[in-house]
Order: structure tokens, then sequence, then C-alpha cells
């Protein structure tokens, strides 16, 4: 979507002059164009899709395509073909369907690649039908026929213009870099399906893993379709995945699933401004409608929902833990299944206190009673109510909702669409997942607070994301210390006790990384892993130019998923400065992490982290980069001698231990929630990117190593589905988030 203001006339003058000037300038030399040589694949045509009737377009687009030259020193133009665009004017108005463009979609659609957290009105109908423009289905066409010939041609990658765009400074550079980091025809690979080059991020910012420093995974939120380049098996797979239901550019990111997607790190080539848009966006009006075009809000998961606070009660086995866990996922920070809460947020809450830490309340026995009370203070106040067997009568709260004026849901156990429900009513978008499905907790008691996340040794607190799911320092909040909830894991669980003293690697239990993250300078290698003869594992860094790293590393990864138990491991750390040695628990779909890393210019630390995320497995939540880090003093240099490193980790507690002795603990909602869902175990030395993290890396101190004596699990193992976690941490690290004041999480 293109919704930039139109330019005023002397304005647009002095741009077109200044698009103008950029010609005086020495063309481009891009490598990324020209004939495949040496087994390495090259963009061996270009596509430029221009209406008959805007030649003063095409007019433009080879003058800009000349300021270009390929490997061989060849213009762009040798190698351009123009399409003739599908002309709107040609259609019926409405636009009918046809086997490639189904002309409706729903304004569900658009909030999938656009969550819109602020001004949505009391009631809205997230599946009604939205039906294309006549442009955005000639838009669609064109580009589906371009496809098509790409799929029938004899090259193996194609860039896509459209007649409006124009390359950025320095956009042969950024392409080379990324074509080289792509690794594109090594060993006969295609290592993606389309690229995009043109990109205009959804408003808040699009999901993504950086996969190196100049090329990203988008899982949604890239607007414009206008320059990209699509490999031919990209082509056929997405005339397989046809029709297309909506603009082009918004039913592409409903397809990212499907497809092998890759970005550079910034747009490299832009649309001009001078023209204006000759497209009619059909989601304008919905947008109008609900408020969305004004909206200039935060991003959905980077800032408090509009309605609130929120008040849920219900009977026993309601889904009110299901309940809890779905605001979270749409950015309440909610406190759920207690018979109390504690004493000063009771207090700051019935006072109407704005430095009350919730703003979702749901399950709190000690509140069941204060209703109206809460009404009365809280006039904005949203309340739902769960009914066990989709009755009405099931709770005599809702004889106070008959006779009193509170703003209410009824969420019943059979409604066939929860999240409609509870977004209509809250004024906000739903996720793009499934509603949660979670065992009750039911109302737990409250426990004296111990230590709650006072460290036992000295501690220093690095600054920590800002998300609903991390909890700012506090005088008085110390966590929720509560009793153990009653299990709610999968059938298909078993207890796991082992020690493995690594005499070697058995690879039915670990397998040896092969990958690398954005901030790891390094690519992990199996090679650098070495038996020890009886004393464990050597885990070495050294220099290794390898393409896209100048380094290699080692890391070992646990083939299964454990959810909750004890996990340690006896190691020496190295003490090269900018080398990490790391041991911790990790999934992705929603991210969740516990840590225990040493960076090796501060041996005599642990940095202990957590990182949360919300939702069930496969839920697509991966906000934050540094979670909620704490630095500890060790009192000993952990690079001199071995020592144990140890993570208790149970449903409502964590605790860190040195040696035995424990040296940090956490409980529920200090700062973080505990991570509920299974994770892999890793252990890994690397090279960090980050000098505030690590230090800087000195070539003169390599090759660094950190030794492994054994590791010990006693935890239950996840088995369901078979499913293993090979996959490994790749969305650990994200791109331009890798600078980080010392002692920050990786």
């Amino acid at each position: 979507m293109n919704l930039s203001h139109p330019m005023q006339t002397p304005m647009r003058l002095l741009y077109r002059l200044g698009m103008r000037g950029r010609r005086l300038l020495p063309k481009q030399r891009c490598e990324a164009f020209g004939a495949s040589a040496n087994g390495v694949q090259k963009i061996g045509k270009l596509y430029v899709i221009n209406l008959d009737r805007q030649t003063d377009r095409w007019f433009e687009m080879e003058q800009e395509l000349k300021h270009v030259k390929d490997a061989s020193g060849r213009e762009l133009t040798s190698l351009v073909e123009r399409f003739s665009a599908i002309d709107a004017r040609t259609f019926a108005q409405p636009p009918p369907s046809t086997d490639d463009v189904d002309p409706f979609y729903t304004l569900r659609d658009q909030l999938f690649v656009e969550p819109q957290p602020h001004a949505l009105p009391d009631r809205f109908e997230l599946n009604r039908p939205i039906r294309m423009s006549r442009p955005e289905v000639a838009v669609a066409r064109s580009h589906i026929e371009v496809w098509r010939r790409i799929a029938a041609g004899d090259q193996s990658y194609c860039l896509v213009l459209e007649d409006d765009t124009w390359f950025r400074p320095g956009f042969a550079h950024h392409l080379d870099q990324a074509w080289t980091e792509l690794g594109v025809g090594i060993d006969g690979g295609v290592p993606f399906d389309i690229l995009y080059l043109s990109y205009v991020e959804a408003r808040h910012g699009a999901p993504k893993t950086f996969l190196s420093s100049s090329v990203f995974r988008p899982t949604r939120g890239l607007w414009h379709l206008a320059g990209y380049v699509l490999s031919r098996k990209g082509a056929l797979k997405l005339l397989n995945l046809l029709p297309c239901c909506g603009p082009v550019d918004l039913w592409i990111n409903h397809q990212f699933g499907e497809l092998d997607v890759r970005a550079t790190r910034r747009s490299i080539i832009a649309q001009r401004r001078d023209g204006g848009s000759t497209n009619s966006y059909s989601v304008l009006p919905a947008l109008t409608k609900i408020g969305v075009i004004d909206s200039e809000g935060a991003a959905l998961f980077h800032a408090r929902p509009p309605a609130g606070p929120v008040f849920a009660f219900g009977p026993e086995d309601s889904g009110l833990s299901a309940l809890a866990m779905a605001l979270s996922m749409l950015g309440y920070r909610c406190c759920s299944d207690l018979r109390q809460l504690p004493e000063s947020e009771f207090e700051h809450l019935l006072s109407g206190s704005v430095n009350r830490i919730f703003d979702a309340y749901v399950n709190i026995g000690s509140l069941t009673i204060r209703a109206l009370e809460l009404r009365e203070r809280y006039p904005s106040a949203k309340f739902i109510f769960t009914s066990e067997h989709g009755g009405t009568s099931e709770t005599s709260l809702l004889d106070i909702v008959a006779n009193n004026d509170l703003d209410v849901a009824v969420l019943t156990p059979n409604a066939t669409n929860k999240w409609q429900v509870i977004c209509e009513h809250l004024r906000c978008a739903p996720p793009f997942c499934s509603y949660p499905e979670v065992t009750d907790l039911g109302q737990r008691e409250l426990l004296p607070v111990d230590l709650g996340s006072q460290s036992l040794h000295g501690r220093t607190t690095p600054k920590r994301d800002a998300s609903p799911w991390v909890i700012e320092s506090r005088q008085r909040w110390r966590g929720i210390h509560c009793v153990t909830p009653r299990e709610s894991l999968s059938p298909a669980v078993a207890r796991v006790e082992l020690k493995d003293p690594l005499l070697e690697v058995d690879s039915r239990r670990w397998f040896l990384r092969d990958d690398t993250f954005a901030g790891n300078l390094a690519l992990f290698r199996p090679s650098n892993i070495e038996i020890q003869g009886g004393n464990g594992l050597a885990l070495i860094v050294k220099v290794e130019p390898l393409g896209v790293r100048d380094y290699s590393a080692a890391g070992i990864s646990s083939r299964e998923q454990f959810l909750f138990g004890k996990f340690e491991t006896v190691i020496q750390a190295s003490n090269a400065p900018g080398v990490v040695t790391g041991f911790f628990l990790h999934r992705n779909s929603p991210r969740q992490e516990i840590d225990i890393e040493i960076v090796g210019g501060r041996p005599e630390q642990v940095l202990v982290n957590v990182f949360y995320n919300p939702g069930d497995e496969g839920a697509q939540f991966d906000y934050g980069y540094r979670g909620a880090p704490s630095c500890v003093e060790l009192g000993f240099d952990a690079s001199k001698s071995i020592h144990r490193f140890a993570i208790e980790w149970g449903p409502s507690k964590i605790t860190w231990l040195v040696d035995g002795q424990p040296v940090h603990r956490r409980v529920n909602w200090d700062p973080t929630p505990i991570p509920h869902l299974p994770m892999a175990l890793h252990l890994n030395t690397w090279p960090s990117r980050s000098r505030e993290l690590a230090e800087r890396l000195n070539d003169r101190q390599l090759p660094a190593t950190s030794v492994v004596r054994s590791i010990s699990v006693d935890a239950t193992l996840v088995t369901a589905n078979g499913h293993h976690n090979e996959g490994g941490y790749e969305s650990k690290l994200r791109g331009e988030e890798r600078a980080r004041p010392a002692g920050k999480s990786k």
C-alpha cells in the first residue's frame, strides 16, 4: 500500500530535478546481475510492469536502468523486458472472480499484515468481505502473468519491477553483499523463492529473523511488491498457491509460511513520489470506519491495549487459564489464577492507583465479591465471564450483570470464535494464532515471599526489554510466589535422569551445531568440538574464513525438548574477551528462554536471563532482544578452573546454582512470567558481535577454548508428536539489535 500524501507542484518539480540530478553520479556496477558463472547464479533478466498508456514512466525506467551495470559492464537495459500491464479500465465493475484472482478478502486478512491496536469500534466484523478495486485486481493479474513468464523461462532468478521505482544510493553494494551472504548457487542450491528489495514495513514493524548482517526472513508485515527477485522455483510455488485473494502485496504475506522469503536489511529500491499512485485501495473505507487511518499508536505488542482494566471471573474448569493466556497474547499484563493478590497490588488496585502492575486480572478469588466496587473505581473497565457448559446461569456473578451496568462479555466453551468474542469486546485486533488451549490452574495460594528476585550474591541489573511481559524494577514488588499449579502436561511425557560424562557425543541425544545467528561472528562447526579423552569436550573458537563469517565456533543441542527440571553442566569457561560461553534452554514460536552466560572479558560474573513470550506451541511471538538479564558476582574466575552451573526450572520458580549453591532466584512476574512450554538444551562457545556485551574480540587471543566435563538432566522429557528441536535458535538474535549495554543477554 502506498498511502503517501501527493506532493504539491513546486515540491514535485524539485523532486524530479533531484531524481534526474542523480544520473550525473558515476554508474553503479552490480555483480549480482548478468550471466551465471562458476556455479554462482545471477539475476539473468528484469521485467518492468508498465501500462501502455504510461509511456513517460517507461522512459524514466529506461534512464534508471541505464545507470546500473551488470557484472560484465553492460547496462541493465540489456537484460530488461517490458511487460505490458493489464489495464484496470478494461474490467467490468465490480471485477469478477477468475482462476487467478478471487477479488474478496477480509479485515482479518488486513490486520494479519498490519495489526492495529487503537481506535477500533465496540463491534466490528473481521470476516465481512471486502471487494478488491479494479486497479488492485489489475496489479495482481499483472504480477501473476510475470510469474508465469518466469516459471516458463530459462533464468534461475529474475528481478520484477513496477514502473515507478528507482534504485537507492548504494543499491549495487547492498545487493551484492546480500547475494554473497545468501550463497546463491553454492553447491547447486536455490536458497530462496522471493527476495524483497523494495518494501515498506507495516507501521509498527514487521516480525523478522535476521539470517545475516544484510538479510532477514520476514514472518509478515511487508507492504509493496514494487521490486523483488523471484526464482523460477518461487514462481512455480506462487502459481500453485493461487488464487490471489486480496491485493497482491497483502495476499503474498499470507503465503510466507509456504515460501522461502528473504528481504534485504533495508529497502534498496524505492517508489517515486512525484507521480502519485494510480491504485485505489479497497480497504480504506473499512480502515476509516474503524479509525485505523488516523492511528499513530505503538505496535500491538509494544504498547498496552486501549481497553481496560480487564476483570474476568467464572466457575472452575471454565477456561479461565486459557483466557488469561489469550489476554497476554493481546498484550495485556495479566495476573491470574490466585486466591488473593499480593498485598501491594491489591492496595493499588482498590485505591485506583496508577502504580498498579497489571492491567488484566483473571480468576482472582479476592476480587470476586468486589465486581461492583471495581466498576465504581474503574468506569471504563471491561468484564469477561466464562461459562463451564455454555449456559448463562452457572455463576451468581451473572446475576450482578443482569442488574448493573457492567461492560461485559460472556465466553462459553463452545464458542466457535473465542478470539472474535474477546477482541470485539476489548476493541483490539486478534493475533494470527489459534486460541490457546490451557488446562485451568485453579486459584492458587500465595506463599510467603522468600528471596524473590533477590540475588544471593552481588547483582547488577542491565537494561531490560520494554515489553508487556517484563516488569520494571519496583521497590516493593517481589513477584508472585505461589504454590506449584497442578500439572497440565501432554500425556506423551516421561521423566529422564541422565548424567553424560561426554566421553563421546551420543548422536541419539545431541547434535552438533553447523549454523549461526546474526550476533555471532562465527559459524558453528562440528569440527570445533574435540573429545578430550575422558575429560569431556573442548569447544573451540578460532579464526577461520568461511565466506559469510571469519571465525568458527562450537555448540551442541539436545535432540529432545524438556519441560521443567534441573539442568547442570560442569565447565571451565573461556577467558578470551569477546567470547561468550552459554548454557541455556530455548525455544521458538513463541520464543522462551532461560540463560546462563559467561563472557570472556568478565569471567568473574555470570549473566542469568529469561525471555518470555506468551502462547501455545506455534504462536509467532518473538518480541524483545535483551530479555530480563541480571549479572551475578561469582567470587571467583570461572575461566581458571572447573565449576558446576545449574538451572532449576519449575512452573512457578527458577533458581540458578553455582557449585550446588543458589545464586539467583525468580518467581512468577519477577520480572517476567515463568516459561511454560518445552525447550531444548543448548551449550555453546561463540564470538559476539557486540563489544558492549563481551568486549572487543582480539584475534591474537584465539583460538579460545571452553571445556565441558559433563551435562546432567533431571527433567520431564516431552515426546509429543515426535517433536525434536533440530531447527535451532536462529531467532535468538536479531540484526540491528545487537548493540547492547554491558552484560546484556545474547
